[in-house]
């Protein structure tokens, strides 16, 4: 694949209700900092979910390379949509981030600072190379950067999109007490490179990780990084409510890794054996999906950072 030069030019591709709408409020002041350090940009607006991926995709069929995800997770999600597979025939695409929404997991890989780190990594032309992550489910192929999360995090992540969404902070707060409350641990039959058999174990959660961060502050993945050309599996088994509660600050420090029902890995595809489709959480999308295979495609992506 042709790396090919960066270049001044982008497409901001930019969800105006990202973050409750904060998004649209801080558009303008960003965008002038970037066209005064030098880049040009053009900007295109969603008006529904899903049609940044077709914005993506259609840009990238005219020609254009670099893009800029304004928005949340959610927002870079389907700007990757729109890229891939198509871009593993031509040029490889650019992809940066004006973090306006609710966040940005996948850019705190690189900083804290959020906005201000973005835009200066824009005019600084920085750019590091991505693996992008390729699930193969019933029905398709869908591709991702940050993280796959099936268990208890997907069910917080769900209860909250379908039922709390527009609560803020307190939907998320009220989504986590009630998952607790029914604390539904399950086996996800899976089977990682190198093993025989697949492990049907009952689990709290599995997450399949390209980078370290999810839910903003939350480090699942801590020896995750974006371009080893693997995917970072991490499993935690059947803890309870109680120790749940007590190892909660791990989470955030990633030691929880090193708790006893904790395991990790780092492999370049793993299987699923699942007997119906199930809620998962991807890049901070909320799908129901049956999971058949996951792969890796290395360096496929420009990430400015």
């Amino acid at each position: 694949m042709d790396p090919g030069p960066l270049g001044k030019d982008y497409l901001a591709i930019v969800n105006p209700a990202a973050g409750g709408g904060r998004s649209r409020k801080l558009l303008g002041p960003a965008l002038d900092r970037l066209r005064a350090g030098g880049l040009e940009v053009k900007v295109a607006v969603t008006h529904a979910p899903g049609q940044a991926t077709e914005i993506a995709r259609e840009a990238y069929e005219r020609g254009v390379r670099n893009f800029i995800a304004v928005g949340g997770d959610g927002t870079s999600y389907e700007v990757v949509n729109g890229l891939y597979p198509e871009a593993l025939e031509g040029e490889r695409p650019s992809l940066a981030f004006l973090p306006l929404g609710t966040g940005n997991s996948f850019l705190r890989d690189f900083s804290d600072r959020g906005v201000d780190h973005a835009i200066e990594s824009l005019l600084a032309q920085r750019t590091r190379a991505c693996d992008v992550m390729r699930l193969r489910h019933r029905t398709g192929i869908i591709h991702y950067i940050n993280l796959l999360s099936m268990g208890f995090s997907a069910d917080v992540a769900t209860l909250r999109a379908r039922r709390f969404s527009a609560w803020g902070e307190l939907g998320y707060v009220t989504s986590i007490f009630l998952t607790l409350a029914r604390f539904n641990r399950r086996p996800f039959p899976v089977r990682v490179e190198g093993e025989e058999g697949f492990d049907s174990r009952r689990c709290l959660f599995l997450t399949f990780n390209n980078s370290k961060f999810t839910g903003g502050t939350m480090m699942i993945a801590p020896k995750a990084e974006i371009n080893d050309g693997l995917v970072e599996y991490v499993r935690w088994g059947p803890i309870g409510r109680l120790g749940l509660i007590r190892n909660l600050p791990g989470l955030y420090d990633g030691t929880h890794i090193q708790h006893p029902l904790a395991e990790r890995n780092a492999v370049r595809r793993v299987e699923f054996n699942l007997d119906a489709p199930i809620d998962v959480m991807v890049d901070g999308e909320v799908l129901t999906l049956h999971c058949e295979e996951l792969d890796v495609l290395p360096a496929a992506l420009n990430v400015v950072a």
